[in-house]
């Protein structure tokens, strides 16, 4: 699978290698504070903006969406015949994330992340399903019209 794809591999080991260190950094040492999320959250909610939006939602939608990319990337490198490979795989990442940060300081396990991760992953997925299927189809086509000449 990798052989087949070395780019695409590689971009995808980049982007995981990312989301490992967005969500295995100590609390501390975390690329994104806390305290900008709230600021930011703060002077929408001033002007108007999103004011149903906390910070408990923000935290469950960037979660989602940070693991919109990886359900891409999974999909594309096991194949749309696979779907269900990247669907557990990503269920998987996401779970072991979670158990690992347990022993990270500052860090907390939170089942709703396993949740939100994994939609977002499964998102991803069907997002690349969509866009992959035309060729797919196209693929499809054409090994039937090769079986049928033969």
């Amino acid at each position: 699978m990798f052989h087949r794809h070395p780019f695409l591999s590689l971009v995808t080991f980049a982007y995981l290698g990312f989301v490992g260190w967005v969500t295995l950094t100590p609390a501390a040492n975390a690329p994104i504070p806390l305290a900008f999320a709230v600021r930011v959250l703060d002077a929408l909610h001033r002007r108007g903006y999103f004011e149903t939006l906390t910070l408990t939602r923000l935290e469950f939608l960037a979660n989602v969406g940070m693991f919109v990319p990886v359900g891409v990337f999974l999909l594309l490198l096991f194949g749309t015949g696979l779907f269900w490979v990247a669907g557990i795989s990503s269920f998987v990442l996401t779970s072991a994330i979670e158990t690992v940060q347990r022993e990270i300081p500052g860090r907390v396990s939170d089942p709703r992340d396993v949740i939100a991760n994994t939609l977002g992953a499964l998102i991803g997925i069907a997002i690349a399903v969509i866009l992959t299927l035309p060729a797919a189809l196209r693929r499809r086509r054409r090994k039937r019209a090769e079986a049928a000449y033969y």
